[in-house]
């Protein structure tokens, strides 16, 4: 899923149109999960904003996570657009593999 931002300024004669294109990233998570604290330092690293879903809190969230990541029990899962990760070691491995930027978009 891409979702668009759209920034206008306006000169006294040049109307500027930036578009950046951003991919979604969500997150699920728990508290104290030291997995779930590295590939949120490694997105923001990147730069990347994600939406983070702690199921702790959100415990209702958990069935939905187990569904959207095809069983996946633990935390971290991370989705980046409609593609599951997986987890933690999953998205360092792309990153290691110089895989991850592209799939950030």
């Amino acid at each position: 899923m891409k979702i668009f931002a759209v920034t206008l300024s306006i000169r006294p004669t040049v109307l500027d149109i930036e578009v950046a294109i951003m991919t979604k990233i969500t997150i699920y998570t728990k508290l104290l999960c030291p997995y779930c604290v590295g590939a949120k330092s490694l997105l923001k690293e990147k730069g990347q904003k994600f939406d983070e879903i702690d199921i702790g809190k959100n415990p209702d969230q958990r069935p939905i996570m187990i569904d959207r990541s095809r069983g996946g029990l633990t935390v971290p899962q991370i989705f980046i657009g409609d593609k599951h990760v997986g987890g933690c070691d999953e998205l360092f491995a792309l990153e290691r593999s110089g895989k991850l930027d592209a799939l950030l978009g």
